[in-house]
């Protein structure tokens, strides 16, 4: 089944009031492609700024408490996104769980919660270099999404962002082969956990996606679009990722 394309844009701890300004440019590379759903996710503090700059894009959050309120300082619920402005969240993602050594159970928590509160959740999986290389890549990410995998999940809903954890930022891809390969077993086992749902969940390569590679890496079954780091940042270089969609 084709599924409509996502690229979401990650801007992690980066940007400013002033960065604002790319999302102008953004928004003509996603007019210019309406049949790609095109989101940014900026800094907490830039949410509401960027949705008041360009009503028409979506604007998400890169992370959110499980818990609606409560005694969590420096947390962010689900309700304040909302509030914000946002329209979907990421969650899971590597760097969350290497250095908030978040687990699959805590990162589910969190699926859910985006979910009942309205929020998209975009569910981050995948491996390190060291359990690919011991021949683990797979079995470690479905491993992860059986564990992070909110199973009230459908394909409005919820999204899979596979995030090869070696690739990310350092300019390494695997091979369209090895992304090939891992997002069959993702989406079987999406389907296994969610039935025919999990058809319909849409999965997202993530790995330093730029746009000399994004047009092989978006033609692989399977490949329901793109989570972009760094190149999500300018709308010179986020443009043709979409353009590639």
């Amino acid at each position: 089944m084709a599924l409509r394309k996502l690229v979401a844009g990650n801007w992690k701890m980066n940007g400013s009031l002033a960065a604002l300004s790319e999302l102008a440019g953004i928004v003509e590379a996603a007019q210019a492609r309406p049949d790609v759903d095109v989101a940014i996710c900026p800094p907490a503090t830039l949410i509401a700024p960027a949705v008041a700059a360009q009503p028409g894009l979506a604007i998400g959050g890169q992370d959110c408490h499980a818990n609606a309120s409560g005694a969590h300082t420096g947390c962010v619920s689900v309700t304040l996104l909302k509030e914000a402005g946002a329209s979907c969240v990421i969650v899971g993602h590597s760097e969350r769980r290497a250095d908030q050594h978040e687990t699959d159970a805590e990162v589910q928590a969190k699926a859910q919660a985006a979910i009942a509160g309205g929020l998209k959740a975009i569910v981050c999986v995948g491996e390190t270099e060291a359990q690919r290389d011991a021949g683990q890549a797979v079995a470690i990410v479905e491993g992860q999404l059986d564990g992070s995998a909110p199973r009230e999940g459908t394909g409005e809903t919820l999204v899979v962002a596979y995030e090869p954890v070696w690739a990310i930022g350092t300019g390494r891809t695997p091979t369209v082969g090895d992304v090939a390969e891992m997002h069959a077993a993702i989406r079987a086992k999406l389907v296994a956990l969610l039935g025919a749902e999990g058809a319909k969940v849409r999965i997202l390569y993530g790995g330093s996606v730029k746009a000399s590679n994004a047009a092989e890496l978006l033609s692989v079954p399977d490949v329901d679009g793109a989570l972009v780091g760094g190149a999500s940042l300018k709308a010179v270089d986020f443009g043709p990722i979409i353009a590639a969609a």
